[in-house]
């Protein structure tokens, strides 16, 4: 996706990407290997925090590098380094055949990649309007310190915090077949209003997610360049606030559950979107979220969920996360189905995974979060899609007798197979009759990922649908950090286990 204003860094464009290729991929075919992939990489980001409206922390980080992978006799081999001279570039290569041929006599495995087209010479730029690095600091600070202001002067406010990360990602990738450069923008903001009183405190905080946009994002919704509304948003905020300090604690029970995508995308991310990466089903992935209760014997046939569910792994979705044109083992962009209809019919891929269990392709899926790191199979845009013509949140809540709609996400704990969680959020509110009827608190759902998923009664229209996500979605040994979006319509779930957090924490 290129928007017609967005351009490749001139600063990463005029690095000699393609004499270090060269001086790579030449040593390692010199050397013997079977296969191998070149990597630059200039990983730029700012994080900025106010506390009360004054600056805590400004910090910036620019990680650049180059990388070698190869396949020797069937092993991997990687080396990195952060000096951009073709002679280090040739080094590397050396080291990754070392490598390589050093840990041939522990592998009990043949590394196979599955095949993909070649593609040339090809260019992709995220959609976004505004680089935030051409943005003063003291420009970015200024509307945050306004911002804070304003939550500030409502006197149910005691604290405000306020932060945005900021990234921008340079990436150049060449197996000599396919050699993409690529750039990719992605920003995090988020205020919290705090409130101290004799009784306790609490917090809640604005429910803008991280996107794949530029500045333009904190700037208003309006223009047609896909802001988010933050001064209509934190207007309501103290409000929403103080009526949770006055909440009544939730009655622990079963109730129905209308989930707004501020909170669903979580749930997605948890219970689908790890459960469904091929590495994680298959066992050779453990790390930071275990392995997976979808295991490979069920595709096809696990009733995942109800009939309404349908969901799709997505590196194409406007402004997604984890959206690219191609992952870093060339592999162009797709869209495909997870869950059809309620049941598995697909995983994520990388080269490596497809040809292992004969899926003939990869659907892009590798990613590595620096120069310094392997490719992982890492996790594509994973979204829960609306219903065509489907009802708006209202019509859900009116289909509701007695229940709760939830929105903002919090708390969670699941399990090392992805099959039994708890949820929490940010906003709670009482449904009684079809009618929001004032707020609750102390709120988490309990299921196993089948029973809620097969709990779905409906799905939300188009109109309700959000793309939502996270920047910190973690995965290796080494561990590494992968953005990653879920979209989700709001949706209707019947008879869901509801705890009071505050009898259980002090059970």
């Amino acid at each position: 996706m290129d928007d017609g204003n967005a351009r490749i860094d001139p600063e990463f464009a005029g690095l000699p990407l393609t004499a270090l290729a060269d001086a790579a991929l030449g040593q390692a075919r010199t050397l013997g290997a079977q296969h191998a992939d070149f990597r630059v990489e200039r990983v730029r980001g700012q994080w900025i925090t106010l506390s009360d409206g004054r600056l805590q922390s400004l910090s910036d980080a620019d990680d650049s590098g180059l990388a070698v992978r190869v396949v020797v006799d069937g092993t991997w081999g990687f080396a990195s380094t952060v000096d951009l001279t073709p002679e280090a570039a040739a080094a590397a290569a050396r080291t990754a055949v070392e490598v390589a041929r050093v840990a041939a006599a522990m592998n009990t495995e043949h590394i196979e990649l599955a095949p993909e087209p070649p593609y040339g010479d090809v260019t992709w730029v995220s959609a976004y309007q505004v680089d935030p690095f051409t943005v003063a600091p003291k420009d970015k600070v200024d509307l945050l310190g306004a911002w804070s202001a304003q939550l500030l002067a409502h006197d149910a406010v005691t604290h405000a915090d306020a932060s945005v990360v900021q990234i921008k990602e340079c990436k150049f990738y060449t197996d000599g077949a396919t050699t993409a450069t690529q750039q990719r923008v992605r920003l995090h903001p988020q205020l919290t209003a705090v409130a101290v009183t004799p009784a306790g405190f609490d917090d809640m905080r604005t429910l803008a997610p991280p996107a794949g946009r530029g500045w333009e994002y904190l700037t208003g919704p309006s223009g047609g360049q896909g802001g988010w509304d933050f001064p209509a948003e934190l207007a309501e905020l103290p409000e929403l606030l103080q009526a949770k300090l006055a909440a009544p604690s939730v009655e622990a029970g079963r109730y129905d559950l209308v989930i707004a995508p501020s909170n669903l995308w979580l749930t997605i991310h948890e219970s689908i979107g790890h459960a469904t990466e091929l590495d994680r089903a298959l066992g050779y992935e453990a790390a930071y979220a275990g392995t997976s209760f979808a295991t490979i014997d069920k595709l096809g046939t696990l009733q995942y969920g109800s009939g309404v569910m349908n969901v799709t792994g997505d590196r194409t979705a406007p402004h997604g996360l984890a959206t690219i044109g191609y992952d870093d083992e060339g592999v162009a962009g797709q869209s495909w189905d997870l869950i059809r209809d309620g049941v598995l019919v697909g995983y994520q891929l990388d080269r490596r995974m497809a040809r292992l269990k004969g899926f003939g392709r990869s659907n892009g899926c590798a990613f590595a979060d620096s120069p310094g790191h392997m490719p992982l199979q890492r996790m594509a845009n994973v979204s829960l899609q609306p219903a065509p013509g489907g009802p708006d949140t209202a019509e859900l809540i009116a289909g509701v007798e007695n229940g709760i709609y939830i929105l903002g996400d919090k708390s969670w704990s699941i399990d090392m197979q992805r099959y039994n969680f708890q949820f929490t959020g940010q906003r709670f509110f009482r449904i009684r009759n079809g009618r929001l009827d004032g707020q609750l608190k102390d709120v988490a759902y309990q299921a196993t990922t089948t029973d809620f998923w097969n709990s779905m009664e409906a799905v939300g229209g188009p109109q309700t649908y959000v793309l939502d996500g996270a920047f910190n979605c973690g995965k290796g040994q080494p561990g590494q950090t992968a953005p990653v979006s879920h979209g989700a319509p709001a949706a209707l779930f019947r008879g869901v286990r509801v705890l009071n957090t505050a009898q259980e924490g002090s059970a």
